[in-house]
């Protein structure tokens, strides 16, 4: 067994175990954590007693929380841009390796998976969800946008529920996710650990004698309506679809969209339009580059000093309506 504190490697039975171990941190990515997945994953790929990868996080509350955006703020408020480029590059080169890995790679999703996390599990082709498991993108309350491959991820979920969860930020739980296309197989949480145990014994075929069925999808009446509403080609004109609609949910998204920051709001959009004709590749290059422009617009700092920092939960978002945005700016950040 390897243990670095915040990560735990180990080979047991047929497969290697990775578990991401900050707990009272939610399991939230920093940079060693990923530069330790990534050295494993690479003497793992060729370590024929490894027949498959298992990734899982310590305790129920979370899988992982996201990056240690804490640190990202920390580094653009000192004009340190190394610090975040090394950790974008190297994050985004572990997001690929998992989507080309060439052994089976499960993720055992329980609790929270967001951000990071979301990279850490999606690109790979066996996911795992408990009903305890919530899945989102919130990066828009934070004056950023979603990344880790999302731009590629959430334009390939059906309809424009990727639209939808990538600008309000909300959350998908539980067998939801199943039907979203964040998760690809249903397990209880009483029964993970067994599963866990299973896959050391059996591989991956263990996994479907821990598949259960399904309940329907929450969000399956409102599919259609979703599908009009963030089928628009502008923030605005979403908003104004969503207000025409006056159903409950499109009243909660409404709320989350007047929440977060306006301008990431619109250069969220330009991007997942954008990757819906990228490979996953493309995609995380275009991000990276657009990690650049949109860290250094005032609403980044100022949402993570709201959401994580103080946590007073109210950010002063330059514009502070959506409406008032530029689009020309917004253009202009894609053209750095």
């Amino acid at each position: 067994m390897t243990s670095e504190h915040t990560l735990v490697t180990k080979r047991d039975g047929r497969i290697g175990r990775i578990r991401l171990n900050r707990p009272k941190a939610l399991n939230a990515l920093d940079l060693e954590m990923i530069r330790g997945c990534t050295r494993i994953l690479h003497a793992w790929a060729d370590d024929p007693h490894v027949h498959a990868v298992v990734i899982e996080g310590t305790g129920e509350r979370a899988f992982c929380a996201g990056g240690d955006i804490r640190a990202l703020r920390d580094a653009q408020l000192a004009g340190d841009r190394a610090t975040a480029d090394a950790f974008f590059t190297e994050e985004y080169a572990l997001n690929l390796l998992i989507a080309t890995y060439p052994k089976p790679y499960v993720a055992l999703i329980d609790g929270i998976c967001m951000g990071g996390g979301i990279g850490l599990s999606v690109h790979a082709p066996y996911r795992v969800a408990t009903e305890h498991a919530a899945f989102a993108m919130p990066e828009t309350a934070i004056g950023f946008f979603p990344d880790i491959g999302a731009t590629f991820l959430l334009p390939r979920l059906p309809g424009e529920l990727g639209t939808y969860l990538g600008l309000t930020g909300l959350r998908v739980t539980g067998t939801d996710a199943i039907h979203a296309g964040f998760a690809t197989h249903h397990t209880p949480r009483a029964r993970l650990h067994d599963l866990s145990a299973a896959l050391a014994q059996d591989g991956v075929a263990a996994l479907a004698a821990f598949d259960e069925t399904l309940p329907p999808f929450s969000l399956a009446p409102h599919r259609a309506a979703i599908d009009h509403c963030f089928g628009a080609d502008t923030v605005t004109e979403i908003v104004a679809r969503l207000q025409a609609n006056g159903d409950d949910w499109a009243h909660a998204a409404l709320k989350a969209l007047r929440h977060v920051s306006p301008s990431a709001l619109h250069w969220t959009l330009q991007a997942l339009r954008r990757g819906r004709d990228l490979t996953l590749k493309q995609a995380l290059d275009a991000e990276f580059a657009l990690t650049y422009t949109t860290m250094a617009h005032p609403d980044f700092a100022e949402g993570v000093r709201a959401m994580v920092v103080d946590k007073d939960r109210k950010p002063h978002w330059q514009p502070a309506k959506i409406e008032a945005v530029d689009p020309a700016l917004i253009n202009s950040l894609f053209a750095a």
